[in-house]
């Protein structure tokens, strides 16, 4: 089951016996967890009949000892297990959760929240695929998949994104989930009731990421041509080095004209062959004049400039220039 279809089953009051929930992206499991534990049972219930554990606290004997006992004046019960990544024998062969999953009991939900891949070759993931528990592992999304996810959790919540404030977003906040809704759950309520899309200037006032002075608007400039602006981008960013890192922008740069060229060489620019190369479809827009400016040969140089400023702004060949310094010289070299 993926995650949606995991969340549309608990929002039907349909509850597994058993959950493990893993992988390299914690906010699905995160999610899922924190439903059970609010929703599996009553309210006045869980003072006796749900417990939370930690990994670096028990073991799986300690875990099925408190999945195995009944619960006090109600139907059901939950053990939710957190950070289980941490637990020492989980992965070991033989060990007592492997002997529950073959019988577990029926008046326990248990969630165990494995904050990391877990080794599908043990005898504890083969029993997890019984139909009756539910075994989810979540992937990290790429850059390229961030842009479309904030719009549909926004879009859930009853919100469209303007598609500059959108990768504005991606730029600043990453593919960390957690961070992600974070700023989505506080930029809705600050927002109110009445505005229906998000904009730049929403971005601006609420999450506090400059409309004018971003990576984005840098790389805008870049692909204009704008010398002035990308000069004053650049001034700004090499005062505020913390808060505008040039690992961060070297990143966003490396990233955009290393697609330039894959869109360059490519004779299939159909719409499925551009994304398969990680060109959403709403950016095709901006690679097609970049690709008229800038073409193969320029965008090759512009690559080889970034990896050789990445490289000096983690110390080789550099004795003493700033990271402001290196910024402000590697988008003069862009730039002529």
């Amino acid at each position: 089951m993926d995650f949606e279809q995991i969340v549309a089953q608990l929002k039907n009051g349909d509850f597994a016996q058993v959950y493990f929930l893993s992988g390299e992206e914690p906010w699905y499991a995160d999610y899922i967890t924190d439903y059970i534990a609010k929703n599996a049972i009553k309210e006045e219930e869980k003072s006796f009949n749900q417990s939370v554990y930690y990994g670096a606290d028990i073991n799986t004997v300690d875990i099925v000892e408190a999945s195995r006992r009944f619960p006090m004046m109600a139907p059901k019960q939950v053990v939710i297990v957190k950070e289980a990544q941490n637990i020492k024998d989980i992965k070991k062969n033989g060990n007592a959760l492997e002997s529950y999953l073959k019988a577990p009991a029926p008046t326990t939900i248990l969630v165990i929240n494995y904050r990391d891949k877990f080794d599908k070759r043990t005898k504890v993931w083969k029993e997890l695929q019984k139909k009756e528990f539910i075994s989810f592992e979540s992937k990290k999304l790429w850059d390229n998949q961030v842009g479309p996810w904030i719009s549909k959790y926004l879009k859930s919540k009853g919100l469209e994104i303007d598609p500059k404030a959108n990768t504005i977003l991606v730029e600043h906040l990453g593919n960390k989930l957690s961070n992600v809704v974070k700023a989505l759950d506080k930029l809705k309520v600050a927002v109110g009731t009445d505005v229906k899309t998000i904009t730049p200037q929403h971005i601006e006032d609420y999450v506090g990421i400059s409309k004018d002075f971003n990576n984005f608007e840098l790389q805008d400039a870049i692909l204009k041509g704008d010398v002035y602006k990308a000069n004053q981008i650049a001034r700004v960013f090499a005062q505020n080095p913390k808060d505008f890192p040039i690992q961060m922008t070297i990143g966003l740069l490396f990233s955009f004209f290393s697609k330039l060229m894959l869109y360059v060489a490519t004779r299939d620019k159909s719409t499925q062959n551009l994304a398969a190369l990680g060109i959403p479809p709403y950016r095709v827009k901006q690679f097609q004049p970049a690709a008229r400016r800038f073409g193969w040969n320029k965008s090759r140089r512009i690559v080889s400039l970034l990896r050789e400023y990445d490289m000096k702004s983690k110390g080789f060949n550099n004795n003493s220039a700033t990271s402001g310094d290196l910024l402000q010289e590697m988008i003069f070299k862009i730039m002529h």
